[in-house]
C-alpha cells in the first residue's frame, strides 16, 4: 500500500498548499534584501508559531481554539499529543531562519524554493494521482517534485549562469525528490528536504567551483 501521510480530504489539501506557497515569499525577499533584515523578520514569526504550536498542547484552552480554526489542515502526525509534534507551519518557519542562518545566500533561496514548489507538487499530484508505489511514498509524487524543482532550478538566479550550476540544480533536485519520499513523522520533509539538499549542493561547489562561493558577488550573500 502506498504510504499517504495524510488524513485531510483534496480541497483541504489544496487550501493548505495554498498557504504553503505563500512561504515563496521568503527566498524572493532574501534575494532582494540582506541576511540580517530578513532574519530579524523570519526569526520572531518561528520563535512566535513554534510557542503557539508547543502551546496548544500545554493549554486547553489554546489548543481548542486552534484546532477548531486550523484542524481541518493538521495531518495525523502534527496532532501526536504524545510526542507534541509541530505543524508543517513552524517547520517551514525553522527550516527557513535554519537555511538561512547556515548557507550562503545562493544555496539558502535554491533549496527553500526547491522545499516549496516541489512540496506542493508532490503532494498534490501524489495524493490525486499517486498510483504506483515508489519507496514510501508514490512514483507519481516523488516525480513531480523533481520535475518541478527542475523547473525552479532553471530559473532561480545562479551565482554565474555556469552551466555546471545548472547541472548541480538537477542533481538536488533528485536528492530532494528521494528525501521527500523517505521523509515521514519527526524526519519532516519541510526539515530534512533543504538541511540535506542544501549541505549537498554547498559540497558541490565547495568540491567543483570553490571560486564561485569566495568571490560571490554582494547580493548573493
Amino acid at each position: 500500500m502506498i504510504v499517504k501521510n495524510n488524513k485531510i480530504n483534496y480541497l483541504h489539501e489544496l487550501l493548505r498548499k495554498g498557504i504553503h506557497f505563500s512561504s515563496i515569499s521568503i527566498p524572493i525577499f532574501y534575494y532582494f534584501f540582506n541576511k540580517e533584515l530578513t532574519l530579524t523578520i523570519i526569526l520572531p514569526l518561528t520563535i512566535f508559531s513554534v510557542i503557539i504550536d508547543f502551546g496548544r498542547y500545554l493549554i486547553p484552552s489554546l489548543g481548542k481554539y486552534f484546532h477548531k480554526i486550523f484542524g481541518f489542515m493538521l495531518r495525523e502526525h502534527e496532532v501526536n499529543e504524545k510526542w507534541k509534534t509541530l505543524s508543517g507551519a513552524s517547520y517551514v518557519l525553522i527550516s527557513a531562519s535554519g537555511t538561512i542562518l547556515i548557507f550562503p545566500k545562493i544555496i539558502a533561496i535554491t533549496v527553500f524554493s526547491i522545499l516549496i514548489i516541489g512540496d506542493i507538487s508532490a503532494a498534490l499530484i501524489g495524493i490525486k494521482f499517486g498510483k504506483h508505489k515508489f519507496l514510501l511514498k508514490s512514483l507519481e509524487g516523488t516525480l513531480a517534485f523533481f520535475f518541478a524543482s527542475c523547473l525552479v532550478v532553471l530559473f532561480i538566479p545562479k551565482i554565474q549562469g555556469n552551466i555546471w550550476e545548472f547541472f548541480f540544480g538537477f542533481i538536488i533536485a533528485g536528492v530532494a525528490a528521494l528525501i521527500e519520499n523517505i521523509s515521514y513523522g519527526w524526519a519532516d520533509d519541510n526539515l530534512t528536504v533543504p538541511f540535506i539538499s542544501g549541505f549537498v549542493l554547498w559540497t558541490l561547489y565547495y568540491v567543483f567551483l570553490p571560486e564561485m562561493l569566495l568571490f560571490l558577488p554582494n547580493i548573493l550573500y
